[in-house]
């Protein structure tokens, strides 16, 4: 595999040799995420070919995986030992890799329970901008030598550089799990997510939409039945089908050929006043958007940060220059420096989250 990483290694530094803009892909099934990567002649790196499981120990909860291999069968080989990616990233097709999952930090229903992406990569390997091969972190959850590169990593799409290997945390698949579900209104709804989120409840994950509250109960199975007992609800009868229906954006909410956005808001926020229909998870930290052409995207952004929070245009069937939330000078400015740092030529993935990076 060696041989591999050396030509992307010249890849890379054959375009930063010339300025040269590269495009780093994997499965594709991420593509529309994100802006659309500016510049002529553009050369895709694909990281599909350097895949495979490094080092996968069950009795340690660790994984290291290549970042080529298919989430798909990741997610197979820890089932086998009846474990699980706890954050449950969102595949959006048969084709996603480990790469684009960590790539883009999406997490699934599970996230506010267990954590983010972020919260589970112990340690990275990788090629920066100038096809130099670093790693950082390791296989363990307390490693303190210096920065912690590995999660800033996570989430940067592509923009840092170039992910060959992940380890990552992994957790045991739950005794029981119970899907239910209660009718009432949304300002009803987001009191119960808060109010429940402060009891001890094995509460997985929530969704509420149209007039629906569904919950997800995970754990030992008389933890599970108590939980059922106290909050009430009919029970679902495919609560796994309809849990993957709404990580993949399969749930008849999600229409294809409308704008989706992502409000990432204060979990208390009142009910959101904007045209367009609403599916809110996360136990309310979390707002999709589906709107209609004329819903300004200044109207979504000022409504989610009035929430104490920001909006990312998840999907849109037009290119769109700014489909994270702008960032504070401050910010932005701190965004460069490590742009600078770790890709001083520009080439990798630039304006793939923020113009001009």
């Amino acid at each position: 595999m060696q041989n591999i990483i050396d030509q992307f290694a010249n890849i890379i530094r054959a375009a930063a040799g010339c300025k040269a803009p590269l495009r780093i892909c994997g499965g594709g099934s991420k593509e529309f995420y994100g802006n659309r990567i500016v510049g002529q002649n553009i050369d895709m790196l694909d990281i599909t070919t350097y895949s495979g499981i490094v080092d996968y120990e069950p009795t340690e909860l660790v994984v290291t995986a290549r970042t080529g291999t298919r989430l798909a069968d990741l997610e197979a080989e820890l089932y086998k030992h009846r474990q699980m990616l706890a954050f449950e990233p969102p595949h959006f097709g048969s084709a996603a890799t480990l790469g684009g999952c960590v790539a883009t930090g999406l997490s699934g229903p599970r996230r506010a329970s267990v954590g983010a992406v972020r919260d589970f990569v112990l340690g990275v390997r990788m090629l920066d901008g100038r096809g130099d091969d670093l790693r950082f972190g390791g296989q363990v959850m307390k490693n303190v030598a210096g920065y912690d590169i590995s999660r800033l990593m996570t989430g940067s799409m592509g923009t840092l550089g170039l992910l060959l290997e992940v380890s990552l945390k992994v957790l045991p698949l739950p005794p029981m799990e119970m899907t239910l579900s209660l009718q009432m209104k949304e300002a009803e709804a987001i009191e119960k997510m808060n109010l429940w989120a402060g009891k001890p409840l094995p509460i997985s994950a929530t969704c509420f939409c149209n007039d629906a509250l569904t919950l997800r109960l995970s754990g030992a199975e008389a933890a599970v039945r108590a939980a059922h007992a106290k909050l009430g609800g009919e029970e679902v009868a495919e609560g796994a089908a309809f849990w993957q229906s709404v990580r993949e954006q399969t749930h008849i909410f999600f229409q294809p050929g409308k704008s989706l956005w992502r409000l990432s808001i204060k979990s208390t926020a009142p009910p959101l006043s904007l045209l367009g229909q609403q599916l809110i998870e996360w136990g309310g930290a979390l707002r999709w958007l589906i709107s209609d052409a004329e819903v300004g995207t200044e109207t979504v952004r000022v409504a989610a940060k009035t929430a104490s929070g920001h909006a990312t245009l998840f999907r849109s069937g037009e290119s769109s220059a700014a489909a994270f939330h702008p960032l504070a000078p401050e910010m932005m400015n701190i965004h460069r420096c490590l742009k600078e740092k770790f890709d001083p030529m520009g080439i990798l993935n630039p304006g793939r989250m923020y113009p001009g990076l």
